[in-house]
């Protein structure tokens, strides 16, 4: 069995961690893993894309082109970036939100969030949009919006990983004061998709 995974967005909103707890999941599943980061020149604001193998047949951490069976996408820009590793009738599971980069904000570029949302409905075999924020907020934990998107995953039913070894990773890698609202977190994406794929 061999499945990979992509996570990208900006620096701060927790693809890194999403991506150690994804690995962990596997590992507690009873799977090999490997994960590894490219981060972007700027810790917070820059380009983060995360790498999640599952399975024994993956030798690089490193997802290949046209390799990727998911895409979690935390911004819009950002998941357009990394179409060419989706391989055909791959699925994306994309946040609604939109962080504009420093060229867009210096008035250098123009940020087409329709264009790049049809790119992605184009080249994606499933795309599920999912309105991260607020679930967050609404969680309790505004910076949960990494543990919404894996709880989204979870719920579309495609992740190789039973749900019982998610929620012990996240037990097991959450400080005790956060696992609360991110353990709700989870759960209402979850219930999103759950709700979207039947």
């Amino acid at each position: 069995m061999k499945y990979d995974i992509l996570i990208t967005g900006v620096g701060g909103q927790g693809q890194v961690l999403a991506s150690r707890l994804l690995g962990a999941a596997a590992i507690l599943a009873g799977f090999s893993a490997r994960t590894g980061e490219t981060i972007g020149m700027a810790q917070r604001g820059g380009s983060v894309v995360s790498n999640v193998r599952i399975g024994d047949e993956a030798m690089s951490p490193a997802v290949p082109l046209l390799g990727a069976d998911l895409i979690i996408g935390f911004e819009i820009c950002e998941t357009a970036r990394v179409l060419g590793r989706l391989k055909p009738g791959g699925c994306v599971i994309l946040n609604d939100q939109v962080i504009r980069p420093v060229t867009v904000s210096l008035g250098l570029q123009r940020y087409d969030r329709d264009a790049m949302l049809a790119a992605i409905r184009t080249r994606a075999g499933r795309l599920i949009i999912v309105d991260a924020v607020p679930l967050a907020q609404a969680a309790g934990a505004a910076k949960a919006v990494n543990t919404v998107l894996l709880g989204a995953a979870a719920g579309t039913g495609l992740l190789p990983l039973p749900l019982s070894a998610l929620n012990a990773a996240l037990k097991a890698n959450l400080p005790e004061k956060y696992l609360e609202p991110n353990l709700r977190a989870f759960e209402s994406g979850y219930r999103f998709t759950g709700e979207c794929v039947q």
